[in-house]
């Protein structure tokens, strides 16, 4: 309070009277005026060191030359180069040998989860699983239509997914698609439908998806066989897939289900390598000029597709 040892009745008033109450002119109190005449100086200083003042097409610097960028650009260069090391032996192995160390693993894992969030889990979900009826594969289960592997998570990454199912609503009569979509059914149940495997045959299905109907991992067609269901197991969801097809593009109405390709380089790099271990020969002796004209489209590195293999087999559901 002030320093005022009068009573009310000798203080100076404004004048003013409201209900009876008559307000006083008593000086503000000194810690409130020292406060006051701070803060005026402190942002004179601040004006002084830090960027304020709008100009016309920039902003007065500051004698201390501070910038949000600057400041964020210095905290990254500390983060990379901690990182550094990690990163140069990261791009030196392979996805085998990154899953076969402990350490690099955890690295991997750890620095995957902004790299994840930021590209996959906008369809594949934050931990893997998408919504329900989404039509986004789901990669915490088993069901890998090209292969589990974290050498096949690599390429699917890599090279994209377009798989392709042909319509058949103009191929097949009303009571053959009943017929195939309870073949379907059952299938999944483990319940035996001869007169349906016969159709199946019939009509060419086994072509894609196998003899067995458990599907063909070079051609990523689908299991018929399990419960796991790309888009829906519902009965009029299975009709809808058997008549329109996927990626099917003489149908209006057929289900897109298109993974964009996130390195061509490193497509060819996997799959050169792979070519060359199958047919019994030394993958380092690949020549890469023949391989690569420098012209492929890399919207990730080849180090962060690694570490999002990785990432992605360690949810649960990679072989």
């Amino acid at each position: 309070m002030a320093n005022n040892k009068k009573s009310p009745t000798q203080v100076e008033d404004t004048g003013h009277v409201w209900d009876g109450i008559r307000e006083l002119n008593n000086p503000c109190p000194r810690w409130w005026l020292n406060s006051l005449y701070l803060s005026g100086l402190i942002v004179i200083a601040y004006f002084v060191l830090y960027p304020s003042l709008p100009l016309v097409n920039d902003s007065t610097k500051g004698l201390l030359g501070w910038t949000q960028i600057g400041e964020y650009k210095e905290d990254l260069a500390k983060v990379e180069a901690r990182r550094a090391p990690f990163e140069d032996k990261l791009s030196a192995m392979s996805v085998e040998e990154i899953l076969a160390d402990q350490e690099m693993l955890n690295y991997s894992i750890g620095s995957s989860k902004v790299l994840y969030g930021d590209n996959c889990a906008a369809c594949h979900g934050t931990g893997g699983a998408p919504a329900e009826g989404a039509g986004y594969p789901n990669l915490t289960d088993d069901d890998w239509l090209y292969g589990g592997t974290v050498h096949d998570v690599a390429l699917s990454i890599a090279k994209g997914r377009a798989g392709n199912m042909p319509a058949h609503e103009k191929l097949l009569k009303t009571e053959e698609v009943d017929q195939l979509v309870q073949f379907v059914i059952d299938s999944s149940n483990g319940v035996a439908n001869e007169a349906g495997l016969a159709l199946y045959n019939a009509k060419g299905c086994f072509a894609c998806h196998g003899a067995d109907a458990k599907g063909i991992k070079q051609m990523g067609s689908a299991n018929l066989t399990d419960k796991i269901w790309r888009f829906s197991g519902e009965e009029d969801q299975i009709r809808k897939t058997i008549l329109h097809g996927v990626n099917d593009a003489t149908d209006p109405a057929t289900r897109v289900a298109v993974m964009p390709q996130w390195s061509e380089k490193m497509a060819i790099i996997l799959e050169a390598r792979a070519y060359a271990i199958a047919d019994g020969d030394d993958p380092s002796e690949i020549d890469w000029a023949d391989e690569l004209d420098g012209t492929e489209a890399e919207r990730l590195t080849e180090t962060e597709i690694k570490k999002l293999a990785v990432y992605v087999h360690q949810f649960g559901g990679g072989l």
